[in-house]
């Protein structure tokens, strides 16, 4: 499995990075894509620290790391200037927090997300047609999450994605060492989603293209 999306101490995760690759490789995974969240306050800071880590990790582990960034709570009018920021940064895999039903998300994140420079929108809540067709025409990913929560609106997701033919990643969202998965788990949550395990296939498929 190739999980794109977690954070470490670095924001609100529990462990250190070299302590999430390590687990991530116990429990078989191909990748994992730090990404960390950011906003103006600290882009400077984190972003360097995830390319560095995961460039000393790369050399010696068996699970590829893929240094990133999760956009958070910011604005919709200022996301596209830090989605550009982070990529000047190093940042691999740019992605946005967006409207999930159980944060207090700004209406409006998902839209903007998908007008600036983007990988993945992250838990995009109730997304409406209009921006599943945005993601579709921009080929930027839509997450089916395996986080508490942020799970309880992968249906509907993965509903409009596939009447619309956008693309789609499973990630876990994970915060601690009991948030990563092992891709029969992921098999499930897919499943749960209303996809199917073809369509899991495509998920890694459509990850393996950051590595």
């Amino acid at each position: 499995m190739i999980d794109l999306h977690t954070h470490t101490i670095f924001s609100d995760g529990k462990l250190i990075p070299s302590e999430l690759v390590r687990r991530a490789e116990f429990a078989g995974l191909k990748a994992i894509g730090i990404t960390d969240h950011v906003d103006f306050s600290n882009i400077d800071f984190i972003i360097p620290r995830i390319v560095d880590v995961a460039e000393k990790l790369n050399r010696v582990s068996r699970v590829k790391v893929i240094p990133g960034a999760e956009i958070t709570h910011v604005p919709p009018s200022q996301i596209a200037a830090i989605a550009a920021k982070a990529r000047l940064a190093g940042a691999k895999i740019v992605i946005v927090h967006g409207e999930t039903i159980v944060e207090p998300v700004a209406q409006g994140t998902n839209s903007a997300a998908l007008d600036a420079d983007i990988d993945i929108l992250a838990h995009p809540g109730l997304i409406s047609q209009e921006d599943v067709i945005t993601a579709k025409e921009k080929g930027i990913f839509l997450e089916i999450s395996a986080r508490k929560g942020h799970s309880l609106t992968n249906g509907h997701v993965a509903r409009l994605a596939s009447e619309s033919g956008a693309p789609v990643v499973i990630n876990t969202d994970s915060h601690g060492p009991g948030d990563l998965i092992d891709e029969k788990m992921a098999i499930k949550i897919v499943l749960g989603a209303g996809l199917t395990e073809a369509d899991y296939k495509i998920m890694q498929k459509n990850a393996a293209s950051f590595l």
